[in-house]
Formats: C-alpha cells, sequence, structure tokens
C-alpha cells in the first residue's frame, strides 16, 4: 500500500471462518501455550508474571451472546474447558451461517471471542497460580502494521502499560484487566 493511502477496511474486515480459526489460534490459542510451556520455568523464579496483551475489544461488554456472556462473567467457575467450549460453539455457529442468528458479535467477531477468550484464561491462571502475578491488559490504539499505523500511540508508549505489569512488587495485583494503565472491569 503507499504511503499515506487508506486501506479498504471493508475488504480486510471480511470474516469467513478460516480467517476467524486463525484468528483464534494465533490471539488465543497461541497465546495459551505460550504461558502453558514457561509456566514450570516461571516457578522457579521469586517473582513469576505473566502479562497477557488483550485488548478493550475482548471486554465482556462487546460479546453479544447472552450464553457465552454469562459463562465468562462467572469468574469463579471459569474453566479452560468452558472457554474452549464457547470457542468451539461460535466456530460451529459460523461454519452453518447462524452467528447473526445466535447473537455473536457481527464486527470482528473472531477478534472479540479471542480476546475474551484470552482474559478469562487470565483469571483461570491468576486462581491456579496464586503465587504469580498474572494480569492482561489493553495497552490501547497502538500504531502498528496490523492497523495500517492508523494507531495513535506509539510502540513505546504502547509498551509503558505491559512492563509496569511486569514490573509490579510481589504482593501487586492479580488476575485482573488493565486498559493501559487503570484497571478496568472485563
Amino acid at each position: 500500500m503507499q504511503p499515506g493511502a487508506q486501506p479498504n477496511w471493508g475488504s480486510l474486515l471480511t470474516q469467513s471462518p478460516e480467517l476467524s480459526e486463525q484468528c483464534l489460534q494465533t490471539n488465543y490459542y497461541g497465546a495459551k501455550r505460550m504461558c502453558e510451556s514457561l509456566i514450570q520455568l516461571l516457578q522457579l523464579s521469586s517473582s513469576p508474571r505473566i502479562v497477557n496483551v488483550s485488548s478493550s475489544m475482548g471486554k465482556l461488554k462487546n460479546v453479544s451472546n447472552e450464553w457465552a456472556k454469562a459463562v465468562l462473567s462467572d469468574a469463579g467457575n471459569l474453566t479452560e474447558d468452558k472457554v474452549d467450549e464457547i470457542l468451539s460453539q461460535y466456530m460451529k455457529d459460523f461454519k452453518e451461517g447462524s452467528l447473526q442468528e445466535k447473537g455473536w458479535p457481527a464486527f470482528m467477531s473472531a477478534y472479540i471471542l479471542s480476546k475474551a477468550a484470552m482474559n478469562a484464561y487470565t483469571r483461570i491462571l491468576a486462581k491456579k497460580y496464586p503465587n504469580f502475578i498474572i494480569n492482561c491488559v489493553c495497552p490501547g490504539f497502538v500504531k502498528t502494521d496490523m492497523n495500517f499505523n492508523s494507531g495513535i500511540l506509539s510502540v513505546e508508549e504502547g509498551a509503558e502499560s505491559p512492563v509496569r505489569l511486569a514490573l509490579l512488587p510481589n504482593n501487586g495485583p492479580s488476575g485482573l484487566f488493565f486498559a493501559r494503565k487503570e484497571e478496568s472491569e472485563f
């Protein structure tokens, strides 16, 4: 794309089952596998930290499927299996052409659900590993290749919040969602 040219957002944001699966695999399952791979190593640390980079798009207010929202809102009973069940049902409904009928988000649904799943997984991990500090953060709308540099924050500004969370003291908060530097609701 030429410098200064505007992307064709309509074509870029077109959803398909294949692209949705790829989004879920990258944003949720990939991050989950990374955490699982590093847990044993992190347990050797006197100050283990996990900071999952998420998005405010993954907040529960953006999850329009009432069943999924109810499951993800029930922090005390969240499990990895329940999160996986939600994502499997979403993909099933997508492949059957029933996203709208089943109440899934109409716009950027895979991205929203992948980040909502990441936020839920963060809560699950924080409960499972109480001696860790585990949080998720939306760094803000950062200028990146992914958004054709249309963001408002520099990469350095976007990095501030995840780094701050990684450097929290051992008695710091865990299992929370942060929008930049502020604690926010899921």
